[in-house]
């Protein structure tokens, strides 16, 4: 099947006489003098819309009000809106800021899907907003044979390190570049936004040069309250590359550090930051978890566990998608040198970890993506404790030699791996903001106990450059290929932005991974032919 692009970008479509086709008979028959609704209606839907954790039959479709609103939604198969359905969607009010999202099921699988909103204000029925327009595509069934080949798009780390919306420099470019991929998912590696760098008006770069941001209050400090944590979110979707991609590809939400504060955990420690006059991150925590939950157009879990992130997405016979939490179930950020596993040493946390294993267990598609929030084997330090001792973000931790710490974890991890005989394992990931290719094998190891995997890392996007880490001995990881800035926090500008295509082939069921720059050019290709069990 040939791949179709929807140019829909997310705009207004139509005049507001065919916008109100959404609405009910009895608003159908209303009119209101043009001055009313055009003029109010322009801002009342200005985030655009996004679509996420699509499945053959449902999905999830996602927007903000400005102010106090009905949401209206039409879905079809076609572009022209034949034979459409039309939904009420929920009331999207102030105490969620605007923002709301219905879940649109019995769709068909293998399909792709037209949508548009209308928002209904709540203080008056003859405002409404024009229609805007989005499209993602339903996988096919697992049961069902593929017939068409599956694009992801993945990388991490937005508007980090103070760079935001610089229109000299076109916005948020790397966006338009995933999005001319014609992708069928977008997986966003974490870190959307940074709620702890200030975004400035303007920033002086290496080169004498300025660069110049877009500023709004609540970007302009560290995020403390509610409302701006909220408004990190808002400010990305002010960007016209961030809400074309997202009305045109379905999204995978997941979260690292930078929705709260850098390198957070239950041990960190805000006293003698001045940036911040609520030192209280259980607080800091919640609120930032509270604004990404209302932002992200994922599928909840309801009350069993509101706020969880890892979850498994399966896209058709040739991929499952395990996206996994790193951050919410950790123990503190610690010299991470233990010698035997306990609260201390968690990185998943054991249910999580016992969820994983279960669902590559059950998994009958040919692939599974995991898609982890930090690399496994790069070095990620978090200062020093009072001993002097250094801590550590992620799993690895200074030390090459058999696993300690959270490495305890991921061997078991591993090792359930092989003892279940699970076959082609890939692994995607950002945070380290640059691009790496990762081979990892108990040949090279110090713990053996696993099957050999890749594990592919990109990022940022449209934010500071860095790396390379060094790598971690432990189990076996080489580095066959990485680029990074030549020198760290370079600027946007600097081209040292990056992301990662993955491409699986319907007939031949190769995977292949292309990590790609700024403007979509190709860097390293890896194409990994399926193990059969």
């Amino acid at each position: 099947m040939e791949r179709r692009r929807f140019l829909g970008h997310g705009l207004a479509t139509g005049t507001l006489a065919s916008c109100t086709g959404l609405l009910p008979a009895v608003l159908k028959a209303q009119t209101a003098p043009a001055s009313v609704t055009r003029d109010a209606s322009r801002a009342l839907l200005p985030s655009g819309v996004q679509s996420g954790d699509v499945l053959a039959n449902s999905a999830i479709v996602w927007t903000r009000a400005s102010r106090d609103a009905r949401m209206w939604l039409e879905w079809s198969t076609t572009a022209g809106f034949a034979q459409s359905t039309r939904l009420r969607g929920p009331d999207l009010l102030s105490s969620s800021d605007g923002t709301g999202r219905i879940e649109l099921q019995g769709l068909p699988a293998g399909q792709d899907i037209f949508y548009r909103v209308v928002l209904e204000d709540l203080a008056s029925a003859n405002v409404r907003s024009p229609a805007v327009s989005g499209h993602f595509r339903t996988p096919l069934a697992a049961h069902q044979p593929a017939t068409r080949p599956f694009r992801l798009v993945w990388s991490g780390d937005t508007a980090g390190q103070g760079f935001g919306i610089n229109e000299a420099f076109g916005g948020m470019r790397i966006y338009e570049s995933m999005r001319q991929t014609n992708p069928d998912v977008f997986l966003h590696s974490g870190d959307t936004i940074y709620a702890d760098g200030p975004i400035p008006a303007e920033i002086k770069l290496r080169d004498g040069s300025l660069w110049q941001n877009i500023v709004t209050p609540e970007v302009s400090k560290v995020a403390e309250t509610l409302n701006e944590f909220r408004g990190r979110h808002r400010y990305n979707l002010m960007d016209t590359h961030v809400r074309a991609l997202g009305s045109e590809v379905a999204q995978i939400w997941q979260w690292d550090d930078h929705e709260v504060t850098n390198n957070y955990s239950d041990s960190k420690d805000l006293s003698a930051n001045t940036a911040y006059t609520e030192k209280n991150i259980q607080l800091l925590a919640a609120r930032g978890q509270r604004a990404f939950m209302e932002y992200a157009p994922m599928r909840t879990f309801g009350a069993a566990e509101h706020q969880r992130i890892y979850r498994v997405l399966p896209q058709g016979s040739l991929a499952d998608i395990f996206v996994l939490d790193m951050r919410s179930y950790r123990g503190p950020n610690s010299h991470n040198l233990q010698t035997s596993e306990s609260a201390a040493t968690d990185f998943l946390g054991r249910p999580q970890l016992e969820w994983l294993i279960a669902g590559l267990k059950q998994s009958r598609a040919t692939w599974k993506l995991i898609a982890a929030d930090m690399p496994i084997g790069l070095f990620v330090p978090d200062g020093k404790d009072p001993e002097g001792r250094s801590l550590w973000e992620a799993v690895a931790n200074g030390d090459h030699g058999v696993p300690k710490g959270r490495e305890l974890e991921m061997a078991r991890l591993l090792k359930g791996i092989k003892d279940a005989g699970i076959k082609n394992v890939v692994w995607l990931t950002a945070d380290v903001h640059y691009t790496a290719a990762h081979h990892y094998s108990p040949e090279r190891a110090q713990f053996q106990d696993f099957e050999p995997f890749w594990e592919f890392v990109s990022g940022p996007l449209n934010a500071g450059g860095f790396g390379p880490n060094e790598a971690d001995k432990t189990f076996g990881l080489e580095v066959v290929y990485s680029k990074a800035a030549p020198h760290q926090n370079s600027a946007p500008s600097e081209g040292y932005q990056f992301f990662g295509q993955l491409d699986i082939d319907h007939r031949s069921q190769a995977l292949t991974v292309v990590l790609k720059d700024l403007n979509g050019a190709a860097l390293y290709t890896k194409t990994l032919q399926p193990q059969r069990a």
